[in-house]
């Protein structure tokens, strides 16, 4: 069984994370927040979603944020 009982994150995809999260913030305010590129330069779901499957340091990132602020959101 894998169950992750304490894992915050668990049964959140990534693209809930990154949506909800662009939702609240918009990309610009996001790119201010995480200084990263998939969020300041032409950013969209999809190609942030891409960058973030690819790079882990910027994933952690963004799912801290979204840790921190989650009672914030509709999920």
């Amino acid at each position: 069984m894998n169950e992750q009982p304490f894992n915050p994150l668990h049964g959140i995809t990534l693209q809930t994370i990154v949506t909800e999260l662009a939702e609240h913030y918009g990309f610009e305010e996001l790119g201010q927040i995480i200084k990263i590129r998939c969020f300041t330069h032409d950013p969209s779901i999809k190609s942030s979603l891409k960058f973030l499957r690819k790079t882990p340091w910027a994933r952690e990132k963004v799912e801290n944020l979204y840790i921190k602020n989650k009672h914030k959101f509709r999920h």
